[in-house]
C-alpha cells in the first residue's frame, strides 16, 4: 500500500455506465406478495436500469482493465439470466454492489480493492467496501 504524508493512497477508477434489465422477484414469495412488496418493479418484462459505478482502489490499477472487468461482466445484460449470483439473490441495487465487488476480488490481489460505489439515481448511492 502506497502512502503520501501518512495517507493512504486511494485511486479512483473512471466511472463506468452500466444498462442491464431485471424484474425485483423473490423465488421465497408468491406472485402476490412479491407484487405487493415490489410493484410495478415485479413486471415478469422487466425494469430497464443505468447504473454508474464507480471502483476505488488502494494504489494504482490499469483503468482499461478495470472497465473490462465491469463491463463485460454486468454491462447490457439480464444478471438474473446470465450468472449465478442473482439466480438466488434478489436484484436490488445494495447486490449489485456485492456482486460486482466478488467479480473483481477474483482478479484483484488481496487489499488492493477498496470500495465500489454504485449509483442508480441521484438519490439511490450504494457503498460497498465487502463488510
Amino acid at each position: 500500500l502506497q502512502t503520501t504524508g501518512g495517507h493512504e493512497c486511494r485511486t479512483p477508477v473512471p466511472p463506468h455506465v452500466l444498462q442491464e434489465t431485471h424484474p425485483l422477484h423473490s423465488k421465497s414469495l408468491s406472485n402476490e406478495e412479491n407484487l405487493k412488496l415490489f410493484g410495478t418493479c415485479n413486471s415478469p418484462n422487466g425494469r430497464g436500469h443505468n447504473y454508474t459505478v464507480v471502483v476505488t482502489v488502494h494504489g494504482e490499477t490499469d483503468p482499461e482493465y478495470m472497465g473490462e472487468a465491469i463491463m463485460k461482466a454486468f454491462d447490457r445484460k439480464n444478471l438474473d439470466l446470465n450468472g449465478p449470483y442473482f439466480a438466488v439473490v434478489v436484484r436490488t441495487t445494495e447486490n449489485v454492489a456485492v456482486c460486482i465487488w466478488g467479480n473483481l476480488q477474483k482478479f484483484l490481489p488481496l487489499g488492493v480493492l477498496y470500495e465500489v460505489k454504485v449509483y442508480e439515481a441521484d438519490n439511490n448511492i450504494v457503498v460497498y467496501k465487502g463488510e
